[in-house]
């Protein structure tokens, strides 16, 4: 199968990053095309940055429906321009936060997100409770980091999420989402050290990509995601 990954950001680091990372986990038939947009915001760490990011998203969204493509990870924990990006892929498009927050709640009775930025806390919390899951939310909590540094500098994230996974328990998480695709592939290590479950949602997303595209599985196109009027394309 044919998966597209896409990184919202224009890093070529974190781009490299997830493709490195999600090369080690994928299935041995599973070919992995990870790319960024070649416009938007460097890093999204605001409401702006997510809505900068989006319609260059959008266009990638188009790419690899043309070219056959079985399904496609947006890889950003805000879940830029998802929905829209249902309504105009005919194959299966999973958001690493949609995704892990479903996984979360069936592992245990509360999760806590743990985001980069501070300021984003609110956001997060609006993301849950749209999704209709604020019973299963303890907690958010901040690194007090750049979503730069989580990709940079992993063994600074590697700690902080540590001393705020503490901090979380508290709060009465029995799993912990790191919020923030720059994070991927630091949960096996955390949660070595911890006595709680670590959710990494890129490896979440890919490996729930994997199993939609093989049950055959794709978005309904009756109400929510009908896909829109061919003028909305031009």
């Amino acid at each position: 199968m044919k998966i597209m990954v896409i990184n919202p950001n224009t890093s070529r680091s974190m781009t490299d990053h997830l493709r490195q990372e999600l090369e080690r986990i994928k299935r041995p038939d599973t070919e992995l095309t990870v790319v960024c947009a070649e416009k938007g915001p460097e890093t999204i760490e605001s409401a702006y940055d997510e809505a900068f990011a989006i319609p260059p998203t959008l266009e990638l969204v188009k790419k690899a429906n043309q070219e056959d493509y079985h399904a496609i990870i947006i890889a950003c924990f805000s879940d830029p321009g998802l929905e829209a990006a249902k309504e105009i892929s005919k194959i299966p498009v999973i958001g690493i936060e949609e995704s892990s927050l479903h996984m979360a709640a069936m592992l245990g009775a509360k999760f806590t997100v743990v985001t980069p930025r501070r300021q984003r806390i609110p956001s997060k919390r609006e993301h849950v409770h749209i999704r209709g899951m604020g019973h299963f939310l303890a907690s958010v909590r901040s690194l007090d980091l750049s979503v730069a540094e989580t990709d940079s500098n992993p063994e600074m994230t590697k700690k902080r999420v540590l001393e705020v996974a503490k901090q979380a328990v508290e709060d009465g998480a029995e799993v912990i989402i790191l919020g923030c695709a720059g994070m991927a592939g630091y949960a096996p290590e955390i949660e070595s050290k911890l006595n709680i479950k670590v959710l990494d949602p890129m490896a979440v997303a890919l490996k729930v990509a994997e199993a939609v595209v093989e049950l055959g599985l794709v978005h309904s196109k009756i109400g929510l995601y009908s896909t829109p009027p061919e003028k909305a394309f031009k």
